[in-house]
Order: C-alpha cells, then structure tokens, then sequence
C-alpha cells in the first residue's frame, strides 16, 4: 500500500470515529487485531471503538484536526490539535462545562490498508489543567 494511503486512512480515522462518531465506518479501515499502545484497555477494533466512545461522552463536540504529518514506510506520524467541551464523566471527573484545547503526538502502523497498531501521546497536563483538575503554572 502506497504511504500517502496509509495517511489518507488514518485521516478516515480522526474524521469518521473521532469527529463524527461513526464507529461502524471503522470497522474497514482498523484490524480486529488492533493493538493500542497507549492505553491500557480493550485490544482491537472494539478496544478502539470503546474508547473514542468514551472521550466523545466526554466532549460531545469533539474535534481533532491534524496539524502535521509524516509517513515513513508503514508508519504514519502525526501532530494533532484536540479541542471540545467537557459536558459528561472523564475518568471518575464530573463535567466542568469547560473546553480544552491540546495537542497530541501520534503514530500508526498500517498493514494491507488497515490500522493495525497505535502509540500516542496526548498532553494529558494541559488536558486536566483546563478542565480545572490541576493547578496551572505558578506566575511569579
């Protein structure tokens, strides 16, 4: 499969499961043999599928919109920008009403066309800061 495929479905991804919330829509383009690497869940199609139903719980209005990107072979990395309101339970926090805007570090394997493997880093500090959970940098 051509690199520049593997970025266009990863695209599909962000847009259909993440935006959207269309989980079916996922189930041609990530492996039933799905392994996420950064959270400790569910393995496969349904592990993922789960856990974009959690965060879109979370932020009805939740939006993910890639910033850069690279491919190399099998690999596809990304910067994405992660934006929306907290209006249901995230992780034991009530809703705040409040809007995040983060960023997130991605990359992704692909094999025959299908996502098949996940690492991520999302900026988890600046996530809870907004939402009021953590404190914010000390002015001095």
């Amino acid at each position: 499969m051509a690199t520049d495929e593997n970025l266009e479905t990863f695209r599909r991804v962000i847009e259909l499961g993440f935006n959207e919330g269309k989980l079916n829509e996922l189930d041609t383009i990530v492996s039933e043999e799905f392994v996420e690497h950064q959270f400790m869940g569910e393995s496969g199609s349904r592990g993922l599928k789960s856990l974009i139903g959690q965060l879109r719980t979370a932020f009805p209005d939740l939006r993910m919109t890639i910033e850069d990107s690279a491919v190399s072979g099998d690999k596809v990395w990304v910067r994405l920008r992660c934006q929306g309101t907290h209006k249901g339970p995230l992780m034991g926090i009530a809703p705040t009403g409040r809007k995040i805007d983060t960023t997130a570090l991605e990359v992704c394997r692909f094999e025959k066309g299908r996502l098949v493997e996940h690492w991520g880093v999302p900026d988890r500090f600046a996530a809870m800061s907004q939402l009021g959970v953590l404190p914010g940098p000390r002015r001095e």
